[in-house]
């Protein structure tokens, strides 16, 4: 069984409610402190979230800063106004993606089943030196 502890910084914030809730929990030998040490990351409560559009505001993570490309002041959804988004450029990369494509050649079955049958002949006369 872990050790019972609970520090003013631990029952701070919570409501009265909580409060004698931890309390009776002390009382009964319930143990709130048995999670590992050095396993959970830090939370912060003040996490500073900054959007491309401007917008910043304050949330619980994990993180110190987190940068959105999308907040609920610019997203269509919340706004009603139309905003083509194209992140990362991935109509660039489809471009290029289909270029690329068409400088390669393809080759038939017959082709491909021709230098099957040539490496299949190297390595059966391989074989046969040995």
């Amino acid at each position: 069984m872990c050790t019972i502890t609970i520090t003013e910084s631990r029952t701070s914030g919570h409501s009265s409610y909580q409060q004698k809730i931890l309390d009776l929990s002390l009382l009964l030998g319930y143990d709130f402190s048995c999670m590992k040490k050095d396993m959970h990351p830090e939370y912060h409560p003040q996490a500073k979230v900054s959007c491309a559009c401007g917008n910043t505001f304050y949330i619980g993570s994990t993180k110190k800063e987190i940068e959105v490309e999308i907040c609920y002041a610019c997203h269509p959804f919340y706004t009603g106004k139309e905003k083509l988004i194209d992140t990362a450029g991935r109509v660039e990369k489809f471009k290029t993606k289909r270029e690329k494509a068409k400088k390669t050649t393809t080759r038939s079955k017959k082709e491909k089943h021709a230098t099957k049958a040539k490496t299949k002949a190297k390595k059966e006369e391989k074989k046969d030196k040995k």
